[in-house]
């Protein structure tokens, strides 16, 4: 697909197609034509936990994914077959993709942080075949597959001799033939592709099934919010369990002619080393949350090699102006923020042709019409905070998802009334620009004052002392609610009503006033999904206890 050239957001949204052709199938439709034609084109650099580099071209993706395509066929994956994968940041996880998108399987990437629970519940909620997973995650998968019976297919990635009960992915890769031919049912457009699990802040993650299509949904996310050009090399930090890691790393980078690059780091992370990893494989566009970039503007950008890097953006909270600034002030780049759910592709964004304004999300990305509703389902105009919501217009748009798997009354109280609801609110600006608020259940009602917990929170990360925080409201006999703070410090500080004041104090200069939190509670660690979003609800639910 040929890239736009727009100098403007109104001439993108103008010019602004995608081609869908009939039972699209990313695989055979794109990884595969393309290492036909251009067989050595650069993939992916990876490098792994050890500090080992390897490249990797379009032909050893496409083959590779034939020969286990082949291999999970003769132990009885079928089209339609769930099967989980609980793999690193290693080349074996987009080789399994693949393979799974070819036989028509549907894949269903999973947090290697499951717990023996998590992997009982999901596998027989979802009815998950088989699974393929880390050698150090297998332990886990066999304190539960005994409460697992319609599992029954088991690859075991990293290890020569397999642990018993296993098959071992390269002996069955090494042994199969490289040539997996389309089948004449062959699964694409509308069918299942792969489904999500969500991360479940507010109750049960839900299964998010999308079809086919999907990897077409995020061409805007490669192409124009990444900005990326044949012969780039992109670095998404996004572990492999959840949906950032297929935005950032895996279809449309490679539709744009980019190669992905793959830190697989384990344990801690460490931003001076991605700083070195950075600045010694010459990577040119860069997405990480927020709190990536203050950890890295705390280091000594200067004495790191970024001259190649042309291009940043940022997804997952709120990027404050301190953050924005300094990082510009280093690099001479702006960071350029988006937004989206695992229900959907890139929905606002920021692109290169467009100013940025620091904490807002930016415009809807062509493809969606998004406007924000008030409780009564009216639009709301400028300066007005709404529910983020995609307009259907009888047909849903491509990157929307599908439904919730075996949960049809959730999918319809979602996608109701011509629109789907996202469930997060916002405003907009004059400009058009979208300025994220949190979630519907996360918004504080305190004197008649609507208060986002994303923007107390941004204000109280930007000050030294803070590592994180969650804000939410508590019950007040006067103000109805009071907006209470949860704190984590950083190393170096303790907690005192010196520093509650002085937190307090910061706020109200950062943010409106009245915005402040009058209730700051210290904690060492913050409880949060297995994604790591912050469980708000389950803060509310104590406080309310």
């Amino acid at each position: 697909m040929k890239k736009l050239k727009p100098e403007t957001y109104d001439e993108f949204v103008r010019d602004y197609s995608v081609d869908v052709p009939e039972n699209y199938n990313y695989a055979f439709d794109f990884i595969d034509e393309t290492a036909k034609g251009n067989p050595g084109r650069p993939a992916m650099i990876h490098v792994d936990n050890q500090g080992n580099c390897r490249n990797f071209d379009l032909e050893y993706f496409s083959t590779t994914s034939a020969r286990l395509a082949n291999a999970l066929t003769d132990q009885g994956i079928a089209k339609g077959d769930k099967v989980m994968i609980l793999l690193y940041r290693r080349v074996e996880f987009w080789v399994t993709m693949l393979a799974l998108h070819k036989i028509g399987a549907v894949a269903i990437p999973s947090p290697f942080l499951l717990t023996e629970k998590d992997i009982k519940s999901r596998v027989n909620f979802a009815g998950i075949r088989g699974i393929i997973a880390e050698h150090t995650l297998t332990p886990t998968v066999d304190k539960a597959k005994a409460h697992c019976p319609g599992l029954g297919i088991f690859l075991e990635v990293g290890k020569e001799t397999p642990s018993p009960g296993w098959d071992c992915y390269d002996t069955l890769v090494a042994n199969a033939p490289d040539t997996f031919l389309k089948p004449a049912d062959c699964a694409g457009g509308d069918d299942p592709l792969l489904i999500f699990f969500s991360s479940g802040t507010t109750g049960n993650p839900k299964m998010v099934a999308h079809a086919h299509t999907y990897p077409l949904g995020h061409v805007p996310t490669g192409s124009y919010w990444h900005d990326l050009e044949p012969g780039d090399i992109q670095l998404t930090l996004a572990d492999t369990g959840w949906g950032k890691a297929v935005w950032g790393k895996f279809y449309s980078q490679w539709m744009a002619g980019a190669t992905v690059f793959v830190y697989d780091f384990r344990g801690k992370f460490d931003q001076g080393k991605l700083l070195e990893m950075m600045a010694e494989h010459k990577v040119t566009t860069f997405c990480a949350p927020p709190t990536v970039y203050r950890f890295m503007i705390q280091e000594d950008l200067a004495k790191y090699d970024l001259s190649h890097l042309k291009h940043c953006t940022t997804a997952g909270e709120l990027l404050n102006d301190s953050v924005f600034h300094t990082w510009k002030k280093a690099t001479g780049l702006s960071i350029y923020e988006g937004y989206g759910q695992t229900e959907t592709t890139l929905l606002l964004a920021t692109f290169h042709f467009m100013e940025p304004k620091p904490g807002s999300v930016g415009r809807p990305v062509p493809g969606f019409t998004i406007d924000l509703l008030d409780r009564d389902g009216m639009v709301c105009p400028p300066g007005v905070e709404g529910e983020i919501c995609i307009k259907l217009d009888g047909s849903r748009p491509i990157g929307l998802f599908n439904g919730y798997v075996q949960e049809e009354e959730k999918t319809a109280r979602a996608c109701r009334d011509g629109y789907y609801h996202t469930g997060d609110k916002a405003w907009m600006d004059e400009d058009g620009y979208f300025w994220f608020l949190g979630r519907v259940d996360d918004l504080i009602k305190s004197s008649g004052y609507r208060i986002g917990p994303f923007e107390v929170e941004s204000a109280l990360v930007a000050h030294d002392a803070v590592l994180e925080a969650a804000v939410t409201g508590v019950p007040d006999d006067v103000r109805g609610q009071a907006v209470k703070a949860t704190v984590v410090l950083n190393d170096g500080f303790t907690p005192s009503d010196e520093l509650t004041k002085e937190l307090q104090n910061f706020v109200k200069k950062v943010t409106a006033p009245y915005k402040y939190p009058r209730v700051i509670d210290y904690i060492d660690e913050l409880p949060k999904t297995i994604s790591g979003k912050i469980k708000r609800a389950e803060i509310r639910a104590k406080d309310n206890a």
